[in-house]
């Protein structure tokens, strides 16, 4: 596509997470990645997030490049959210145009954010002082979909136009074919088991309601298995009542098991591929996007969906054809409404022969992160050409 990447990222050895070692092999060889050190992470600490620990080492870095080397755009992707900061003064320093990715929203909804004056909300009121300052000199705004910006565009570019961009991150084919040895999975041999992979949203709690409900109904006529088990892989912390609560709440906490621990990426992909089948639960906020739903559909086990109708997932999953199992929530709808749409797909889920899962894999090519690093170089020349 005509761009050398170089990134520049902190040394894993400042992680507080276990570095997951595996992902290298999803990065090609000739990608150029320079790392720095950070302060490290104290016991009792008032600086957790290594964007702010790493801050000053990153920006001595940046600036040293930018000297020595010519550098056409900067691309950020947050969080962490703090690397933004230096953006404005490389911009005024070096003239070099620099765009900003929301993988996730800096300023959140009140309505996610926990107690009053939590850690979450005095982190809010910190984003929404720091945010206008970070984007001030930004060339483009981009994320995974346009509504999951969109308030940052309301909010501060209300008086200048900026370029910016939707684009899932999409997938690598390749990274299915990545061999393993000696992962363990996380269920034996003997059970059936349903996977969810990955983060458990704020707004998801309806949709894991209304499933568990489902459930607890064919367990109390006697139709579910003591074999069949939910995994919940990966779930991280989120605040609320914990999926393994839910699940006890309902009367089917032996059938379902939650680990919040990250996984490495290459052994959900394994998971994902070794199970009898795989669930996703979206948000009952129709910006949530179909990041998940790729590696579910990649691999090539029947996929059970729950997601708001105007989510950009249920549009992809109709281009697929991966409906046969796709419930869809409206604006408003109660959960009483939604268990009766839901209750069939459930049975036919879990207890039906799946044959009718046939989706037609190739169509998911135009979402592919190939495709989406092209979108991105098409906006980065716009905006160079015109600089």
């Amino acid at each position: 596509m005509g761009w050398n990447p170089i990134v520049l990222t902190v040394h894993e050895d400042y992680y507080e997470e276990k570095p997951d070692h595996d992902f290298l092999q999803t990065v090609n060889d000739t990608t150029e990645v320079i790392k720095v050190k950070a302060f490290k992470a104290k016991r009792k600490r008032l600086v957790g997030d290594i964007g702010l620990r790493a801050f000053f080492q990153m920006r001595k870095k940046a600036i040293e490049i930018l000297n020595q080397r010519e550098i056409n755009f900067i691309w950020t992707p947050i969080p962490s959210y703090y690397t933004t900061l230096m953006l404005p003064g490389l911009w005024k320093k070096f003239n070099v145009p620099y765009g900003i990715d929301y993988i996730d929203p800096w300023v959140k909804p009140r309505d996610v954010l926990g107690r009053f004056m939590s850690k979450a909300y005095i982190s809010n009121l910190v984003a929404r002082v720091m945010e206008p300052f970070a984007v001030s000199k930004a060339a483009l705004i981009s994320g995974v979909d346009k509504a999951y910006y969109e308030p940052v565009l309301k909010r501060n570019f209300s008086n200048r136009k900026i370029i910016h961009l939707g684009m899932p991150y999409g997938f690598d084919p390749q990274d299915h074919q990545i061999k393993l040895e000696n992962v363990e999975l996380p269920w034996i041999e003997e059970e059936e088991a349903f996977v969810y992979a990955g983060a458990f949203l704020p707004k998801s709690h309806l949709f894991l309601k209304c499933l568990f409900t489902c459930i607890q109904k064919l367990k109390e006529e006697g139709k579910w298995s003591d074999k069949k088990k939910l995994y919940f892989l990966g779930t991280g912390t989120y605040p609320g009542k914990q999926i393994r609560e839910y699940a006890e709440e309902f009367g089917i906490g032996d059938f379902v098991t939650e680990k919040n621990e990250r996984f490495p990426f290459l052994h959900i992909l394994y998971f994902l591929n070794q199970a009898d089948g795989v669930f996703v639960l979206g948000s009952t906020e129709k910006h949530y996007t179909a990041s998940k739903t790729f590696q579910s559909v990649l691999s090539k086990k029947p996929v059970f969906t729950v997601f708001h109708q105007e989510s950009s997932a249920v549009e992809i999953l109709n281009e697929i054809s991966a409906t046969d199992f796709l419930t869809t929530y409206s604006e408003g709808m109660k959960a009483e409404e939604l268990i009766s749409t839901m209750k069939e797909k459930v049975i036919e889920f879990f207890l039906g022969d799946k044959n009718s899962w046939n989706p037609n894999y190739a169509g998911l090519e135009s979402y592919s992160a190939k495709e989406s690093a092209s979108k991105l170089v098409e906006k980065m020349n716009q905006i160079i050409s015109h600089s």
